[in-house]
């Protein structure tokens, strides 16, 4: 856990779960496996906006950590809050009915 303390930035995660969330939700055209992937370039692209366009190796696992942290942390509260369809039933995604 130290680690996500060190290198996560709050900001970056933040942002990166909003659009994250905007892609998901409202660009049909980008598949839901690219979403990781858009995210962690550009949680390094705002990581490194944020510290003024300087380029180190914390600031690249900055941004990457942040941005993929934002995938990990939708996940979180999809599961944690459940929504309920019509019936009041539990909804369950695609992926859990075919396991």
């Amino acid at each position: 856990m130290e680690f996500l303390a060190r290198y996560v930035v709050i900001v970056v995660l933040a942002i990166c779960l909003c659009l994250g969330y905007i892609i998901k939700h409202s660009i049909s055209f980008i598949p839901n496996k690219y979403i990781p992937l858009i995210l962690g370039v550009l949680g390094i692209v705002l990581n490194l906006w944020i510290n003024g366009w300087e380029f180190t190796p914390e600031i690249l696992l900055g941004g990457l950590a942040s941005g993929l942290a934002s995938t990990g942390t939708h996940e979180l509260i999809r599961h944690l809050f459940p929504r309920q369809n019509a019936t009041g039933e539990l909804s369950v995604n695609a992926a859990s009915k075919n396991k």
